[in-house]
């Protein structure tokens, strides 16, 4: 008999080699019939795998997040299998699940968006047929004759390149179709059900590596039941009518051109609304102490080396050569934050120090990862860097945490998950200094009352960070600010500090950009605002539009002295209908239409028409000034009246 220890602390007592099905009938008929997989001392299996030791488990059902993931990794393998029943000469690489939905990658075949309904009639036979999905155990060399005999050589590929000591590996059979898989999966491909769809083909590389074999990927998506599919193509429909992309073309912000892949061109209106992105945290940082420097574009390759960038991220660097010097475009802002804290001498009185840099920075992106505004290969961060003593670190965490939440909170973003990204396998420094790192940033969170999940192994090579995302209101994660701590470039370039002791220490580094890269905010608060800015960051807040050209001087003074006021304004006085000019600034997201007339003019008023709104309001002139002066300001700083 073995020991099985429930999530709420009972306990079962049941024979060796018993599954997580068995346990779930154990417990309910109702958690059985919805049990996709267990988690068995903390590792995910399969709910068909035997325990054969005492073990604390978890029975993940369809209502775990988790459950998505096993039920589109299944689907993904009945993509393939369905694959290789229409195409002869086809040969299978890989297919996960991804964030809401899956893929496969194949070699040696086309496939259309046309040929998609015919795939999927055919994994629906696969699904109909209700094959067992057995999982085996095998050793490298038994798994390598199985795919000899198959003939597949992207699986004998992945095998032999596995390190040395990986042993043995597990396959996936069901029916004739075998999967090299960790797993875990369903238990059969009838409980895949009929809740799926292919969405779309796109051409990829075997690993990602532009100098291999180009293949054709197949993406999909599943869930557990029809209407939540449904809610996922409604919610997709949703989030087209507000990507980026379309709104900056529909509001005259930017384009993008194949003259500078992964860079921006920004028209006069969208500039005005990433300058005013700039002022508004500058005049937030300022508020808080923080002091404004800029530093070069390009430096010295022994600059990159003495910061460990050349060696652990010179592929995503620009690099050139100089009368025979090796010279680098800056992929981040950080070494010279440290230069410039570097000049003189500092004491501990003089900490901590708070130095912020709108610094652009250049990183090489793969050409398939670039993505409008979310992913560049040009863009400008709201870098600082953070110098302070150790017995300052806590409340200086907190402080940039308190500072981050307020900013997303001006702009209305409240849905925040924190994720505390630790040490990565390939890092700099010492175990002992990613401990302190890393527990220092858990505790200024707990301690403040906010919970956080971990995200192993995705610090920065020079030290564990935070990161904030945004869940906005079409269930959308966006990753926005993060914080980083760090003790590794402080010693590589051996800065310091004159200590209470009058000797040298060694400060600890910060680094924080609370929008992160400006332009992939812009993109994201685009997409989550629908392109509805608020009046404050709107690059043109009221547009005055005259009834006939016989008011065109009077919707002139009316502009001039809102822009007096420091409100952005427009004239139309194009010789059209009034009706026709509210539409199309309607479309461009403006938020205010004046509309001026004969009476108004006569009687220096105008008719307020907000964006949204069918309802309209007549003001005086003056009044209408003294009330958008008061919108036009940017929350959360202090003006004088």
């Amino acid at each position: 008999m073995i020991e099985i220890k429930l999530p709420d602390d009972s306990k079962l007592m049941m024979e060796s080699g018993v599954s997580g099905l068995d346990i779930a009938k154990q417990i309910s008929e109702g958690l059985a019939k919805n049990a996709v997989a267990i988690r068995v001392n903390n590792e995910l299996t399969d709910i068909t795998t035997p325990i054969t030791t005492n073990a604390s488990v978890s029975i993940i059902t369809t209502k775990n997040e988790e459950a998505l993931e096993v039920l589109r990794h299944t689907t993904a393998h009945v993509l393939a299998h369905a694959v290789t029943r229409l195409y002869k000469d086809v040969q299978v690489t890989i297919g996960p699940a991804i964030e809401n939905g899956f893929y496969y990658d194949f070699f040696g075949i086309v496939v259309k968006e046309s040929d998609l309904p015919a795939i999927e009639e055919e994994m629906k036979k696969i699904i109909a047929a209700d094959y067992e999905i057995k999982r085996t155990v095998v050793s490298r060399e038994e798994a390598q004759k199985v795919f000899e005999e198959r003939g597949e050589k992207y699986k004998l590929e992945i095998l032999r390149d596995m390190p040395e000591d990986i042993k043995e590996v597990s396959l996936y059979t069901q029916d004739d179709y075998v999967e090299l898989c960790r797993g875990p999966h369903l238990s059969s491909t009838g409980k895949v059900g009929t809740a799926f769809k292919l969405t779309k083909v796109s051409a990829s590389y075997w690993r990602g590596d532009a100098t291999k074999e180009s293949l054709q990927r197949v993406y999909g998506t599943a869930f557990f039941n029809e209407k939540d599919l449904k809610n996922y193509f409604t919610l997709l429909e949703e989030a087209e009518k507000r990507d980026h992309r379309k709104l900056g073309k529909e509001m005259d912000f930017f384009h993008f051109e194949e003259y500078a892949p992964g860079d921006v061109f920004w028209h006069p209106r969208g500039w005005t609304f990433f300058q005013t992105l700039i002022d508004y945290m500058r005049k937030r940082q300022k508020a808080v102490g923080y002091v404004e420097v800029n530093t070069p574009q390009l430096m010295n390759r022994v600059l990159w080396e003495t910061s460990g960038h050349w060696d652990w991220y010179q592929e995503n660097m620009y690099t050139t050569e100089i009368e025979g010097k090796a010279f680098a475009l800056k992929p981040m802002n950080c070494p010279g934050g440290v230069l410039i804290f570097k000049q003189g001498i500092t004491s501990y009185r003089d900490l901590p120090q708070y130095i912020g840099e709108f610094g652009r920075v250049h990183r090489n992106e793969a050409s398939g990862a670039i993505h409008g505004l979310m992913r560049v290969r040009a863009f400008t961060q709201d870098d600082a860097h953070i110098f302070c003593t150790p017995e300052q670190l806590k409340d200086e965490l907190q402080k940039v945490v308190k500072l981050m939440l307020s900013i997303y909170k001006d702009f209305g973003l409240s849905d925040m998950s924190i994720k505390l990204s630790t040490r990565p396998e390939e890092r700099i420094g010492s175990d002992e200094i990613w401990d302190m790192l890393e527990n220092s940033l858990a505790e200024a969170l707990t301690d403040m009352g906010y919970t956080y999940t971990i995200n192993p192994g995705d610090g920065a090579f020079y030290g564990p960070k935070l990161d904030f995302k945004m869940k906005d209101a079409l269930g959308r994660e966006w990753q926005l600010g993060t914080l980083q701590a760090d003790l590794n470039l402080p010693e590589r370039f051996d800065v310091s500090y004159i200590g209470e002791d009058g000797e040298k220490h060694r400060p600890i580094m910060l680094h924080r950009a609370l929008f992160g890269s400006l332009e992939r905010f812009a993109g994201v608060f685009l997409e989550i605002s629908g392109g509805h800015l608020p009046f404050w960051l709107a690059p043109v807040q009221v547009m005055v539009a005259p009834v006939t050209n016989d008011q065109d001087d009077y919707a002139k003074e009316v502009a001039r002295k809102l822009n007096v006021a420091g409100v952005k304004a427009e004239t139309d006085l194009r010789s059209e209908k009034v009706g026709y000019k509210i539409r199309e600034h309607s479309l461009k997201k403006i938020p205010v239409i004046l509309v001026v007339g004969k009476k108004e003019a006569e009687e220096e008023t105008v008719t307020i028409r907000r964006l949204g709104s069918q309802t309209q309001e007549v003001k005086s002139l003056k009044d209408a000034i003294k009330d958008f002066k008061l919108e036009a300001r940017y929350p959360s700083i202090e003006y004088e009246d």
